[in-house]
């Protein structure tokens, strides 16, 4: 097991990271406005769902494989950046359809099994997440404290716990915030708008993404 003072620094390091909104965080704050806090919250399970197999790849040296293959993290880059541009251009079609016919009766809310389904997708179409994990997590590994797996993965565990409690502190406030917006269909639309142009910035900022 590592030491109390390496569990210490590594729950320091891992807040500090966590706290700065990366990709993912926009995903759960966008769900959150469009949707309210239980859209929100099974988007947080969602993408740390998705990270279990980050950390399981790290612990088991899958991810570097992935970061020696070039082809193999183009691929996954850009099905990434085709499922946020899916979603960012179904969105814009929503709010548009919409606004030209008031009498339209919007779409029934996406189920929580489908947003949670969703999150999962949005963080494993990720790679750099797991050359991330690769990157981050055996930093605090001490080979003469036990099993280098096991450590892997009680680090893995604790960053996927963090970061459950600061993502979901993030899609309560963004909930709360934006429940009045949500009232009227003009504010719907403007949302749903918003929602489609953060999507398709995500997917623009994945297409940039390189290896190294």
């Amino acid at each position: 097991m590592p030491t109390l003072s390496t569990i210490l620094l590594f729950i320091a390091a891992t807040m500090a990271l966590l706290v700065f909104p990366g990709p993912a965080v926009l995903y759960i704050v966008t769900r959150s406005i469009s949707q309210g806090r239980a859209a929100g919250l099974a988007s947080v399970l969602g993408v740390h769902v998705g990270t279990i197999f980050f950390v399981l790849a790290t612990s088991f040296g899958l991810s570097a494989l992935l970061a020696a293959s070039e082809t193999a993290f183009q691929i996954v880059k850009y099905l990434g950046v085709a499922y946020l541009l899916y979603l960012g251009v179904q969105k814009l079609w929503l709010s548009r359809a919409t606004a030209a016919d008031d009498n339209l009766r919007p779409p029934a809310p996406a189920s929580l099994r489908r947003i949670f389904t969703q999150g999962v997708v949005v963080n494993l179409l990720n790679p750099k997440t797991l050359i991330f994990f690769a990157a981050f997590l055996p930093q605090f590994v001490d080979p003469a404290r036990g099993s280098v797996t096991l450590q892997l993965v009680f680090f893995g565990v604790g960053f996927i716990l963090l970061g459950i409690l600061s993502d979901g502190t993030y899609a309560l406030a963004a909930s709360a915030i934006a429940g009045r917006l949500r009232r009227t269909a003009k504010a719907r639309r403007r949302l749903d708008r918003s929602s489609g142009l953060v999507y398709l910035l995500l997917a623009a900022f994945a297409a940039t993404v390189r290896q190294t």
